[in-house]
């Protein structure tokens, strides 16, 4: 028998808004990244979209997008959002902001409204693999679903 899809805070979100997508589970590695989600899932890593919780200098948090084979420019995104400092969240703080486990952090559904700012070349692929809120669980649905539903900044911080 397989595996059931969770019904997590993201997939209520998703389910309220209508969204179009599919649930798609995989044997969860730690610290296997975007690399081993992709390769359980037999997709290519850059439409595996990570989900990253970042903070400001203030200590205020954000979301940030990004295709999983790259990583964010913490200082173009810090010139391009006109602040000092962007870093990455501590794991803790990031499950408070947002309600889940690093690793399962969806931008969807989470525990308080946090700006979400995109890798813009997100916007041109066809479907992506995004994280459903637990750790071995990504939705698929296409950028453009995506957009509507996340209605996140464009960023070109990809490196």
């Amino acid at each position: 028998m397989a595996a059931r899809a969770p019904v997590t805070a993201a997939v209520r979100f998703l389910r309220a808004h209508k969204a179009h997508f599919s649930d798609h589970l995989y044997a969860y590695e730690e610290k296997g990244g975007t690399a081993a989600s992709a390769r359980e899932l037999g997709v290519d890593e850059h439409a595996v979209i990570k989900t990253l919780v970042m903070e400001d200098e203030t200590g205020a948090p954000l979301i940030v997008l990004m295709h999983g084979d790259h990583e964010v420019s913490m200082q173009r995104l810090a010139r391009q959002l006109g602040r000092r400092v962007i870093q990455p969240c501590h794991p803790d703080r990031a499950a408070r902001h947002t309600g889940y486990l690093v690793g399962g952090t969806s931008p969807f559904g989470t525990r308080h409204a946090l700006p979400i700012y995109a890798e813009a070349s997100i916007a041109n692929k066809g479907q992506i693999y995004i994280n459903g809120g637990k750790r071995g669980y990504l939705v698929c649905m296409t950028a453009g679903e995506l957009w509507r539903l996340a209605e996140p900044t464009p960023v070109e911080v990809a490196v």
